[in-house]
């Protein structure tokens, strides 16, 4: 799949055309950078390595001869895509106007850090039940996770209480409302996983 790489700079909502109000999330998309071009013969595969978003600090010497063969500066973020159609080389960078109002597109983002979670804001679990037959506290516990002779264990996966969030997320089927190429702004329907400034993946 062919993409670029972006950042999540909030949400709005704009009037469609039917003068619907539609929830939008704003998306800074490009201009990305081929850093490295991989192929089959040399790699195994292949595919295109993008960079985005200059570093302010000094990079190591090892780092700064990487993105010297594109003619670049050295870059925050780098990502590999395929599916590219076209003559590409090293150094060419690749804008928003990749792509186009109207197409639905794949947003991949690390989803907001919630800390440590009980079960009932982790996985929505009621709790146990009312405060009346002799409960005492319990509203908001996980209740049984197995039987205590047989197997005498916790099995895998058992939904409990720990860490939420800060998981890589990819929201699917996201429609292009508006492509802003001087700005290199994007406009897509609904949500995108992260807080403002994260880093996201375009994909289509």
């Amino acid at each position: 799949m062919s993409g670029l790489i972006g950042k999540k700079i909030g949400m709005t909502s704009i009037y469609d055309n039917s003068g619907k109000n539609v929830p939008c999330t704003i998306l800074q998309v490009g201009p990305c950078i081929i850093t490295q071009i991989k192929t089959e013969e040399k790699d195994g595969y292949s595919s295109f390595q993008l960079g985005f978003d200059d570093k302010t600090k000094e990079s190591n010497k090892a780092i700064q001869g990487h993105f010297k063969k594109s003619k670049s500066s050295p870059k925050r973020k780098l990502v590999e895509f395929s599916g590219y159609e076209g003559e590409f080389k090293v150094g060419d960078k690749i804008n928003v106007d990749h792509f186009f109002e109207g197409e639905y597109v794949d947003v991949t983002g690390i989803s907001k850090g919630k800390g440590f979670q009980g079960v009932v804001k982790r996985h929505g679990f009621s709790g146990v039940g009312d405060s009346t037959h002799g409960q005492h506290n319990r509203n908001r516990a996980p209740g049984s996770i197995g039987a205590g002779s047989d197997p005498s264990r916790v099995f895998k996966g058992m939904r409990m209480a720990g860490q939420t969030g800060s998981a890589k997320v990819k929201a699917l089927n996201l429609k292009v409302i508006k492509v802003m190429t001087e700005e290199n702004l994007l406009l897509v329907k609904g949500s995108v996983p992260g807080h403002n400034n994260s880093y996201i993946i375009v994909q289509k």
